[in-house]
């Protein structure tokens, strides 16, 4: 009987079924979706052109923002297509290894995202606290290189996940409640216990936010602590102002993040539907909004933006 219920390894084709409850409503549902997406895509892009054409914002904070865009572009990608092409087409079969692989690059790439932002926060510190060693401190290619500790990073805590997941068996049913190929849940299809799993996946979640927001609050802390020591006050308000577009992207990424993951690991009283639209709409409307803060807060960026802008 056990034998008839389980596979022994990922099944060749699975299902994913979308929203819940909310079928019928699919077509509706993906016209905001599709407009996020489009708008996340025009406005990373915008930035990666703007910054590869300007030499003067070849710059390593303008090149940490340019790997955050990709990570934008890419977490975003990942998700946003084969969801579109369920809620239009119904086309809800996927192979097995193409959603190991899907969980597999969201994942990193979510990760990689956090990665990025600990670098902003250390290039903020030492631009407002070494400003005369700015550029002998953090050159362009120790930038690039931190952004590649924090992919290696993310790579590496993500590929255990792969492994735990292709040595358990999966049920017959092989419908994922989901638009995209998630950790949670594709565990929710194996038919043996996943608490290693579970608990896995909660302590990579819990290191990557304790290690990053960490970093970020330590750096802030000691520019904080630079910006005390300056006399004039309008000096104290031009620093600050440099770190306000980083602060609020961490505080939208952050927050929609943990409470999207954790929602769905512990928030049994919610509906499904309300956790995947949540998962849904956490890899677009950041990623949207990343480079629009950006470009508004930042004088030397909005400038060169709209340079090109006025030339359409």
């Amino acid at each position: 009987m056990a034998a008839f219920n389980l596979t022994s390894s990922a099944p060749s084709i699975l299902i994913l079924n979308g929203i819940p409850g909310l079928e019928t409503a699919h077509i509706w549902i993906s016209i905001p979706f599709f407009i996020l997406y489009i708008l996340c895509l025009l406005a990373n892009s915008t930035v990666l052109f703007v910054v590869g054409k300007e030499e003067t914002l070849h710059k390593p904070m303008y090149l940490l923002l340019c790997m955050l865009a990709l990570t934008d572009i890419s977490m975003s990608t990942c998700v946003m297509p084969k969801a579109l092409c369920i809620f239009w087409f119904g086309f809800k079969e996927i192979t097995g290894e193409g959603c190991l692989t899907q969980m597999f690059f969201f994942h990193v790439t979510a990760a990689t995202h956090s990665g990025i932002l600990a670098a902003m926060g250390f290039e903020r510190y030492i631009a407002i606290s070494e400003p005369l060693r700015y550029g002998s401190i953090l050159t362009n290619v120790r930038a690039a290189s931190l952004a590649l500790v924090g992919l290696t990073r993310s790579a590496l805590f993500f590929l255990p996940v792969l492994f735990l997941l292709l040595r358990l068996p999966f049920c017959i049913n092989r419908v994922i409640q989901h638009t995209y190929c998630e950790h949670m849940a594709i565990l929710k299809i194996l038919c043996v216990d996943t608490t290693v799993n579970q608990r896995y996946a909660l302590v990579i979640l819990l290191v990557f936010t304790v290690v990053d927001l960490g970093l970020i609050v330590l750096f802030y802390a000691l520019i904080i602590r630079a910006v005390l020591r300056i006399s004039s006050q309008k000096a104290h308000q031009k620093a600050l102002n440099t770190c306000t577009a980083h602060v609020c992207v961490i505080i939208m990424s952050y927050t929609s993040n943990l409470f999207t993951s954790l929602t769905h690991r512990f928030g049994e009283g919610i509906g499904a539907h309300v956790h995947i639209i949540l998962a849904n709409l956490y890899v677009v409307i950041p990623p949207m909004l990343n480079p629009i803060i950006y470009g508004i807060k930042t004088k030397e960026l909005r400038g060169k933006v709209g340079k090109y802008v006025c030339r359409m």
